[in-house]
């Protein structure tokens, strides 16, 4: 399989490759920012494939990780993902079963409590 990226000698980019490259140390540094590391980008960028739609077993292959579960533990949704993730719920839910959810609970959005 060719890669999307790779380093100065056409293999993998490693993160020492990466730190050297955009003089990662000195930019992090200089913005205030030290707490941020070079390895969190792979996070970042696989919680961004996730978003996109990537399925899990092409962000496997392209992380080279040997099982599924160390690529879902580079996962990091963010707080919209979430509440977008309980709406999509509650829309299938509502289509499903014929009714919505209300803020009081499903007693308002059914007319249980009638």
């Amino acid at each position: 399989m060719a890669r999307l990226f790779t380093g100065p000698r056409g293999g993998r980019i490693t993160t020492a490759v990466l730190r050297d490259a955009t003089h990662w140390d000195e930019v992090v540094t200089g913005l205030g920012y030290t707490h941020l590391r070079r390895h969190s980008l792979g996070h970042t960028g696989l919680t961004w494939m996730a978003d996109a739609g990537v399925p899990v077993h092409v962000r496997q292959k392209i992380t080279g990780h040997g099982s599924l579960t160390t690529t879902q533990l580079y996962l990091h949704p963010d707080e919209r993902s979430i509440e977008n993730a309980g709406q999509a719920l509650s829309a299938h839910l509502g289509a499903s079963w014929g009714c919505r959810w209300a803020p009081n609970g499903p007693q308002a959005a059914t007319g249980l409590d009638q």
